[in-house]
C-alpha cells in the first residue's frame, strides 16, 4: 500500500495463489491508524471489488476511512488510464529496478518484506539528497 506520492505504507507479501482481494484485509489491518491520521480515502483496484473485502470493511467501523473501487469504464477495450491506479505502477516500477526485487530470490515473505521496506527507505533517501549518478557526458577532444 503507498501513499498519493508513491511512498510505501504498508507492505504485505502472500503466496502467488492467494487472491489480491483475499489478502486486502491483511494489508489494511497492517495500516497504522495513528501513523495516519488524515487518511479518509484507500483507492483499489477493480479485482478488490468482493463481498468478502466489503464485509470485513463493515466490520471495522474505527478504521475511519473510505474504501473506493477504481474500475475501468463499461465496454472500453484495450488499455485505459484510471486515476490513482499509476502511482501504484510507478512505485513497482521504482521498486523493480532494485537488483534484490527484480526476482524472487528470498526464501521467506518476511525477508521479501524487509527487502522492499530498505528499497524504500533508499528512495526515499534519495528524494531528500539526490546524488548524481553519472557525471556529465563530454566528447572526446579529436587527436590532431
Amino acid at each position: 500500500m503507498v501513499d498519493t506520492l508513491g511512498l510505501l505504507m504498508v507492505v504485505a507479501v502472500t503466496a502467488g495463489h492467494v487472491d489480491d482481494a483475499a489478502a486486502a484485509p491483511t494489508v489494511l489491518e497492517g495500516l497504522d491508524r495513528d501513523a495516519y491520521p488524515r487518511l479518509k480515502v484507500v483507492w483499489a483496484d477493480g479485482k478488490y471489488h468482493n463481498h468478502a473485502l466489503n464485509g470485513w470493511k463493515d466490520g471495522h467501523p474505527e478504521l475511519g476511512w473510505e474504501l473506493v473501487i477504481v474500475r475501468r469504464p463499461d465496454g472500453v477495450k484495450g488499455f485505459t488510464l484510471l486515476p490513482k491506479r499509476w502511482v501504484v505502477e510507478r512505485t513497482f516500477g521504482w521498486l523493480g529496478r532494485a537488483r534484490r526485487l527484480s526476482r524472487n530470490y528470498e526464501r521467506l515473505n518476511s525477508s521479501s518484506e524487509s527487502m522492499i521496506r530498505v528499497r524504500s527507505i533508499q528512495l526515499i533517501l534519495n528524494r531528500m539528497d539526490p546524488q548524481e549518478r553519472y557525471p556529465p557526458f563530454k566528447y572526446r577532444v579529436a587527436s590532431k
